[in-house]
């Protein structure tokens, strides 16, 4: 499972560098050299800016509920006391705006939740990657609206520590064989996500160096949508896959508020 929430990353990373080296073929096919000719800062400068590079630097603040009945079910049939809910995402976001076009990834979390019999402690935790598209649909204005839609790729954790057996050795080599409860437990989940996403853009005084303008904004939004729990794996240990691990569906509205730093750099 280890694997999965490196994956995550990589795919993220590597939308990123999509994005950007996209970009950059783009802004290069403007640049023409004549023969021994020198290029100089400012008119390089000038020339590479052929495209507008906007978009925006975020966080968002997600609420999509997530069912631990099946868990707590599990923990409380062994003596651990249920967990609270898991409902809450704190996510860092990039939009990347090309046009009317609006492509946004992002990388987010939950806090941790936490139940403690006095001797076994029950951590659960979840962690997402996603991906949307999304086409603006009004017209030159402070506002943004737009249809999305997008991917999400979500890893769930759920951490047992026997504290008490654990805490119980004394010595290196007494504690590599312990018997204990301890043990973490993964799981991976795919979705598709359907919504739509409403910005209000306070702008920020401009900056200009030689001919590059740097329109700055304070995008101040809202996502809404549904997500789809198209796929979810076993629960597993290790690289070890449990049956009859809880498999109920997480399909569920979520709502995000967001807030970041805008950009659009121009000629």
């Amino acid at each position: 499972m280890k694997k999965f929430f490196y994956s995550i990353v990589v795919v993220t990373v590597l939308a990123g560098v999509f994005t950007a080296h996209a970009q950059t073929l783009d802004q290069d096919k403007a640049i023409t050299y004549a023969d021994n000719d020198q290029v100089t800062s400012s008119n390089w400068a000038g020339k590479w800016m052929n495209h507008n590079i906007a978009g925006v630097f975020g966080v968002q603040v997600t609420y999509r509920h997530t069912n631990l009945d099946q868990i707590n079910s599990a923990l409380l049939s062994n003596g651990i006391p249920k967990l609270r809910n898991s409902d809450i995402w704190i996510n860092l976001t990039q939009d990347h705006i090309h046009n009317k076009w609006i492509f946004e990834d992002g990388l987010g979390a939950t806090p941790l939740t936490e139940s403690d019999n006095g001797n076994i402690k029950a951590k659960f935790g979840q962690a997402q990657a996603y991906f949307r598209a999304g086409y603006d649909i009004t017209k030159n204005s402070p506002f943004r609206f737009f249809p999305f839609a997008g991917l999400n790729f979500t890893g769930a954790m759920l951490r047992i520590q026997d504290y008490a057996r654990t805490n119980a050795a004394a010595t290196f080599n007494s504690e590599i064989l312990n018997s204990t409860s301890s043990k973490t437990f993964y799981q991976g989940n795919f979705g598709i996500e359907l919504g739509a996403g409403f910005d209000y853009l306070i702008k920020l005084k401009s900056k200009s160096m030689d001919c590059v303008t740097i329109e700055r904004n304070i995008p101040i939004g809202i996502r809404a949508g549904y997500y789809i729990n198209a796929s979810q794996s076993n629960w597993k240990v290790d690289d070890h896959s449990l049956t009859n691990s809880p498999d109920k569906k997480q399909s569920a509205v979520f709502v995000s508020l967001n807030i970041g730093l805008g950009y659009n750099v121009h000629k």
